[in-house]
């Protein structure tokens, strides 16, 4: 199965219809310096795998004992559900990452990825591992959203 195909998949699913992503040379000599919609849906959808991923890696660290770098230590980790899901879940997330980067670019996206990836975890380490948010982490990621705002408009 190609990226392609998982990335249609993995669109077709939450939106109920397929469409493939445009790639950013098929313009007609107009430079594309934002994201377009299907491109910021799919790393949206790529954000969300990667925050998810991270909160069920980290659930499943903490069922496991904990980790240190021994071969106990690592198959202790994959009788963990938890974790054996965010590490597939992260693989899943780099074949959209992959699409992304085939058809979008990469000075727009990756900091959009990294900044909406790190809101999201912040929000499902506060929710699902009820770590605290102090008032100087809100404020940054208040700023943080201001410019996923700005980047994403190009």
């Amino acid at each position: 199965m190609s990226v392609d195909a998982v990335c249609r998949i993995v669109v077709t699913y939450p939106f109920g219809k397929s469409f493939s992503l445009p790639r950013e040379d098929d313009s007609i000599g107009w430079e594309t310096t934002g994201v377009n919609l299907a491109g910021f849906l799919l790393l949206l959808l790529t954000a969300v795998c990667m925050a998810v991923a991270n909160v069920l890696m980290k659930t499943g660290i903490a069922q496991a004992g904990g980790f240190a770098p021994k071969i106990s230590a690592a198959l202790s980790l994959l009788r963990q559900p938890a974790f054996v899901g965010g590490f597939l879940l992260t693989g899943m997330a780099a074949l959209m990452w992959f699409r992304i980067l085939s058809t979008q670019k990469l000075s727009t996206c990756y900091p959009l990825f990294v900044s909406l990836t790190y809101s999201l975890i912040t929000i499902g380490a506060f929710y699902f591992l009820h770590e605290k948010i102090s008032t100087q982490k809100l404020v940054g990621l208040v700023i943080i959203i201001a410019g996923i705002t700005t980047v994403a408009r190009g």
